[in-house]
């Protein structure tokens, strides 16, 4: 049973839909979850449920604006992982990729709101993924914006990310001089690295990433939470056999949106190629523009290719177009007319998957993690 409780209401310069937050107990942990303060139906019908999963290093909060763009359509809630944002760290200590999962399983089965339509994004993508595989019971379609599936070598930009699980690389990091730089600075350096333009970042967003920064700084737990993720992706990265993150990624059998953004530094758009051919059922929305966070760069595209998804779904496999023509199925996103849709596109062509990459440009930037 879940041990909930109403924490606060949140509320950001006026420009974020008003939401709650609780706490959850599960077994082994005490999540914090939150999502809008509303029935969750729409002309008297109970909409389909949503848990939006975040990254590593961030929060709930990552997924605001794209729960607002989909409030009409699906009733969500983000969960903080383990020892991120407003969560506890776990009772055992295991941050591992596994551990996540099963903080989200319990989540889930705690809560009753399975099976549902699951968001996920970098180490939230890598959870979704194991999860939608272990326990399809709980899932009806994935989105995975960035997902953090094992990419050898990775790119050089992720190597700062990737020491930190090295052993004795945090505790030197501990020791070495703050050499000056403020928390502006330090947040701003996270910025530049998850998006594709921080000139974009708005500034409320960018005081909240500041504030959300030296809030964590002073928590005890902050860097071993950190630390403790980030083995348990390298782990992840490693494991073969049926734990193999892309043997996972081939049972999933729900359908399955990609998103991937061009000036991504974490996670590289080439790894598309290989997820539109381990997916059964995918489709791929690339963005010229995005970096590591699509869903705060570009929350209004994202949303219209989930919309198409789960228009697909509540059509039935009929009205699916790879079912209708053998075409394969196409995640669109129309553009402001200012900012018309690229036309070159990323090599998918030959998979066996019904996957199509649209690349397009446009939307307005926002913080992430």
């Amino acid at each position: 049973m879940s041990a909930e409780q109403q924490v606060e209401p949140m509320a950001e310069g006026g420009t974020r839909a008003r939401a709650e937050v609780r706490t959850v107990e599960i077994p082994g942990a005490v999540l914090a979850v939150s999502g809008p303060a509303g029935t969750g139906s729409r002309d008297g019908a109970q909409l389909p449920p949503a848990l939006f999963v975040h990254g590593l290093g961030g929060s709930s909060d990552n997924w605001t604006e794209l729960m607002d763009e989909l409030s009409d359509l699906v009733s969500g809630e983000a969960v903080d992982l383990p020892g991120f944002g407003r969560s506890a760290p776990p009772a055992d200590g295991n941050l591992s990729l596994s551990g996540h999962v099963r903080a989200v399983i319990g989540y889930l089965e705690a809560s009753g709101r399975g099976p549902v339509h699951l968001f996920g994004n970098s180490l939230g993508g890598a959870v979704a993924v194991r999860l939608a595989a272990l326990r399809p019971d709980l899932v009806l379609s994935l989105t995975l914006i960035s997902p953090a599936l094992p990419e050898l070598p990775p790119q050089r930009t992720a190597w700062p990310t990737g020491l930190l699980a090295v052993p004795g690389v945090p505790a030197l990091m501990r020791r070495m001089p703050a050499n000056g730089r403020s928390v502006e600075d330090a947040t701003e350096g996270l910025l530049r690295l998850v998006y594709g333009d921080v000139a974009a970042v708005p500034a409320e967003r960018r005081a909240a990433a500041v504030a959300e920064y030296r809030r964590r700084t002073g928590l005890p737990y902050a860097m071993q939470v950190m630390v403790g993720s980030a083995r348990g992706i390298v782990s992840a990265y490693t494991e073969r056999g049926e734990q193999s993150l892309w043997r996972q990624a081939e049972q999933v059998r729900v359908p399955v949106l990609l998103v991937y953004g061009l000036k991504d530094k974490l996670v590289s758009y080439r790894s598309a190629r290989r997820a539109c051919a381990a997916f059964a059922d995918a489709r791929l929305l690339v963005l010229p523009e995005s970096g590591h966070v699509a869903m705060m760069e570009y929350p209004a595209q994202v949303a219209r290719a989930a919309r198409e998804l789960l228009a697909e779904l509540s059509a039935g496999p009929a009205a699916r177009p790879e079912d209708r023509s053998g075409a394969p199925a196409e995640a669109s996103a129309e553009t402001p007319a200012e900012k018309p849709a690229v036309a070159e596109r990323p090599a998918v062509a030959g998979t066996a998957t019904p996957a199509v990459a649209e690349t397009v440009d446009g939307g307005a930037g926002s913080v992430g993690d």
